[in-house]
């Protein structure tokens, strides 16, 4: 994964006095951090479907091929599970849980942007009971329709079990289909069927299968799902300030979006969603339970908290690349 561009950290970083302190994120019941040392570059996240409060977590680059179950109530690590059978992991970017009860980890990353001539899907079963253990996954190679590409999304979809790829070039970026059933032996193509303008780092799908968010180091988006296509939606879901933003999944209740960064210790932050952000289950157990807003977990102050990513935050990240560009410009000179 390539770090983010220096005059924009910069930029970011001088943003954040206008922040407000961290202790409303910290104090939210959903928010937990990464207590195992092991895991210095989280890249994915997903929800675990057989353990309530249980996320599948991996680093990429060169880990080995290794996924970490950690518990959201202690942020300690309760597996780690090495996959055994599949080769050599290049660039483990992605993690879902299907609803076939297997776990779906995508080795789809290309930093050579888009020079592999195929990446790879791994699956194995997720354990009926959580400690360190290797299992036998079954590897699928993938090929992309028009040729290679550069992603860190994958979802599957959680009512049909199709795999989905988001690429991340901001230029050309899309979404991407894959078989109705992948398959073992040979290649499996996935094709294009959206565009997306953004640069993806990861991608999850609605527990109901009603929505699909996508996140980027700035920005994320979130569309409704009908008849197996994205339509972008008016709101745009918050965005916690993150050191290198690569991960981000639903809650098991829809309710609210957790996202994660790179770093050693490094947080998961959770932002409560209202409107038309929320998943149709979520909205209708809601309305019949005369709830309010957001998820359960995660209150809706949360978005006021300061720590959203506001436009006047990307302004004035802007302006300062500008500034500090121009300078440095200027010295050479």
């Amino acid at each position: 994964m390539r770090p983010l561009p220096s005059l924009l950290g910069a930029a970011v970083l001088v943003a954040l006095p206008a922040a407000a302190p961290a202790a409303a994120d910290d104090d939210s019941p959903s928010s937990f951090q990464i207590k195992d040392s092991r895991i210095a570059e989280s890249s994915g996240l997903a929800a675990s479907r057989a353990h309530p409060g249980v996320y599948w977590t991996h680093n990429d680059s060169s880990d080995g091929p290794y996924v970490y179950a950690v518990d959201s109530r202690t942020g300690k690590t309760v597996a780690r599970i090495a996959m055994r059978g599949i080769g050599s992991p290049r660039d483990v970017e992605a993690v879902s849980v299907g609803p076939d009860g297997n776990v779906y980890v995508g080795d789809i990353g290309d930093n050579l942007g888009g020079q592999w001539s195929h990446v790879w899907i791994y699956r194995f079963p997720e354990p009926k009971k959580l400690r360190d253990m290797s299992v036998k996954a079954t590897q699928f190679t993938v090929q992309y329709q028009g040729g290679p590409r550069n992603a860190e999304a994958m979802m599957v979809h959680p009512k049909t079990g199709k795999v989905y790829i988001a690429s991340k070039s901001e230029e050309d970026g899309g979404l991407y289909q894959g078989p109705d059933t992948l398959s073992p032996s040979g290649v499996n193509v996935f094709r294009r069927i959206a565009p997306i303008d953004m640069e993806v780092t990861d991608g999850a799908f609605a527990p109901d299968g009603s929505r699909l968010v996508l996140r980027g180091y700035f920005s994320a988006a979130e569309y409704r799902w009908r008849g197996g296509k994205p339509q972008e939606l008016d709101e745009e879901p918050g965005l916690p300030l993150q050191r290198q933003g690569e991960a981000v999944t639903f809650s098991p209740d829809g309710g609210t979006l957790m996202y994660g960064t790179e770093g050693r210790y490094s947080r998961v932050s959770a932002e409560a969603l209202d409107g038309e952000l929320l998943p149709d289950a979520t909205a209708k157990e809601q309305r019949k339970d005369g709830g309010g807003k957001g998820g359960s977990h995660a209150g809706s102050e949360e978005k006021d908290s300061g720590l959203t990513l506001t436009k006047a935050a990307l302004t004035f990240a802007g302006a300062m690349v500008l500034f500090l560009g121009a300078r440095r410009l200027f010295r050479r000179r």
